[in-house]
């Protein structure tokens, strides 16, 4: 017969002890927790995961929506605050135009100062907006700020210069509004 072991490390590891099967508690056909194995839970939790994102990415979705139209609802709204804003200025042209239909005189020169004044008056509201007309006359065509509409051999002129104005241009600060209608000099 031989001696104990003398230290733990020579001491021969104890046999693994079988757990109670939670299985035999279960209904027969139904899964116990005790059955899922590691890849079925981490099927799950994948599964969970995906779950997850997907609601995530359903309701980002929706707040986007959300988000759009309302920047297209306050767009709309801002548009519609400064046309109300113009269009209010340009209330008292129309009674000043009304008034002077109205006025009861043979008189083609007192119906020229009202049009006149009423011209100024136009012009005031156009320059506070920031627009400015296009000069035209006199430059060479610029197809940027001119729309040609006819061409035409002047003496004294060079080929590409504007010769005649047929209808105003206007920008507003850098952005042009209409080009001027122009007859460009050619050669």
């Amino acid at each position: 017969m031989g001696n104990p072991p003398d230290t733990v490390h020579d001491r021969p590891e104890p046999l693994p002890v079988a757990e109670p099967d939670a299985a035999s508690d279960a209904p027969a056909g139904e899964p116990s927790a005790g059955d899922a194995t590691p890849g079925a839970q981490a099927s799950d939790a994948v599964a969970r995961d995906r779950d997850e994102v997907y609601d995530r990415l359903l309701r980002t979705t929706a707040e986007f929506d959300n988000y759009r139209k309302r920047i297209e609802r306050e767009r709309r709204e801002q548009a519609d605050y400064a046309a109300a804003d113009v269009l209010t200025e340009l209330l008292p042209l129309v009674d000043d135009l009304e008034r002077a239909l109205r006025a009861d005189t043979d008189s083609a020169d007192a119906y020229r100062k009202g049009v006149e004044l009423i011209h100024r008056q136009m012009l005031d509201l156009l320059r506070r907006r920031g627009v400015t007309p296009v000069d035209a006359v006199g430059l060479m065509f610029d197809p940027h700020l001119h729309q040609a509409v006819s061409h035409e051999e002047v003496p004294g002129h060079p080929d590409g210069e504007v010769v005649e104005q047929f209808r105003r241009g206007y920008r507003m600060r850098d952005r042009l509004l209409r080009p001027a209608m122009v007859k460009v000099a050619k050669a």
